[in-house]
């Protein structure tokens, strides 16, 4: 059975508590765990995959593969891409109630706004917000298969 999402949270606190608040080094991590990201393909960075809301160009691409949402996304930026691989890692093949539910204490556990700042601590929200609507709209699909 795959871990629950409180369960991966709680390794991702784990993780980032190694770096000790050690703000170069915690960016640095954020930005290898964009390098894990499975590549999106070229045909799937479109305007409507653009999530809103972030500085940078972040696209997120949502899939129902029998009940569960599987998401892929990519960034032109490291940093953000490093956030959106750790939103993917947490929410991808989740049933869409799950997402919608989904509470991400993480981010105030590793106190993640100290380091990323204002403007992607929004485009964070905003990518949480966006994976949340893919929840909502795929849930009616699922509810009537």
């Amino acid at each position: 059975m795959s871990q629950s999402i409180q369960d991966i949270q709680n390794e991702i606190i784990e993780e980032f508590s190694m770096l000790d608040g050690d703000m170069e080094m915690t960016i640095g991590y954020v930005m290898e765990l964009g390098e894990t990201l499975e590549p999106l393909e070229e045909e799937k960075k479109t305007e409507e995959n653009i999530v809103k809301g972030c500085q940078s160009k972040v696209w997120l691409d949502a899939q129902l593969q029998g009940d569960k949402i599987h998401f892929k996304a990519d960034s032109n930026t490291a940093i953000t891409k490093g956030l959106v691989s750790i939103l993917v890692r947490i929410l991808s093949g989740r049933s869409p109630k799950e997402i919608v539910d989904a509470d991400l204490f993480f981010i105030d556990k590793v106190g993640l706004n100290r380091f990323i700042g204002t403007q992607r601590s929004n485009g964070l929200g905003a990518m949480i917000k966006q994976m949340k609507i893919y929840g909502l709209a795929f849930a009616t699909q699922v509810k009537s298969q």
